[in-house]
């Protein structure tokens, strides 16, 4: 699943594509994604221009010009891809990229004059959803914690959730209540940075680590971005560019190899929490 640096990609990548652009048609191929897409939803979106795309957490939002939002979820599998001036020009927006349009699994097409998105999904996980107002998009996040760029999350913050909290600092840090926007690729990382063995109890965690936390959140998530996320089976953005964050690896995928860490002899191990695979370096993260 992609998770925060990737869906920034894509939305700053759509950004330079379809924004200011007017929905011209909407084709659906198939309604039943998680949620089944509703009859009026195509009515709701043409001829509305798209102002701006926005991202929370690891959603994309895109701004509709009457107020009013369409809301996309990629899921585990869904892709974006775009098409211009109704040329072979294939490119992929989303996490795990293919060079071509794939021939199953297009659901939805957002056609604008010169160009189309279309939302490719083999496991119909993701989901559109319309928001007919701001107060309602806000309602719908209210479930979702602050992400780890917000100032709210913060030392104090994480001492208070996880005070009294026996499951692990590893789950935490993939719960979207606690923080949103983190999946397991990059909690692997910020533990290893932090030197957090990721079965430590939460409760356990000291004053000092919950600050390491909140800065190597911050600041391993930052640095995704600006190299433009981790390309896991090929993810590139709308300019066919591929990430480079992965090359940044300390952990993650580096199972039986050498702790890049200066000094530590440790070898990085590869163990299943929650059924998510967890990358930790035996020596430095006890």
């Amino acid at each position: 699943m992609p998770e925060l640096p990737e869906v920034e990609i894509i939305k700053q990548s759509l950004n330079k594509k379809i924004k200011q652009k007017k929905v011209k048609k909407v084709i659906i191929r198939n309604r039943n994604l998680r949620y089944k897409i509703p009859k009026n939803f195509s009515k709701n979106l043409k001829k509305q221009k798209i102002t701006e795309v926005k991202r929370f957490s690891k959603y994309l939002i895109l701004c509709l010009s009457n107020q009013s939002y369409c809301l996309l979820h990629l899921g585990m599998s869904g892709t974006i891809h775009l098409i211009e001036n109704e040329k072979k020009y294939l490119t992929n927006t989303s996490f795990y990229n293919s060079p071509n349009l794939p021939k199953r699994h297009n659901h939805v097409e957002i056609i604008f004059d010169e160009s189309k998105i279309v939302y490719n999904d083999p496991r119909r996980f993701g989901f559109f959803q319309i928001i007919k107002n701001g107060f309602l998009l806000k309602q719908r996040f209210s479930h979702l914690g602050p992400e780890p760029f917000d100032y709210n999350f913060n030392k104090k913050y994480i001492q208070y959730f996880l005070k009294n909290k026996e499951k692990n600092i590893k789950n935490f840090l993939l719960d979207q209540s606690f923080v949103s926007g983190i999946g397991n690729i990059y909690a692997s990382e910020i533990l290893f940075s932090c030197k957090i063995n990721p079965f430590q109890k939460a409760n356990t965690i000291k004053e000092k680590d919950c600050q390491k936390i909140v800065i190597y959140s911050k600041k391993i998530l930052f640095n995704a971005i600006s190299k433009g996320g981790s390309s896991i089976r090929d993810f590139k953005n709308v300019s066919g560019k591929k990430g480079n964050f992965q090359k940044a690896f300390k952990v993650y995928q580096r199972e039986g190899l050498n702790c890049k860490r200066l000094k530590c002899r440790g070898i990085i191990q590869k163990k299943t929490i929650s059924n998510r695979a967890t990358f930790f370096c035996n020596s430095c993260q006890k």
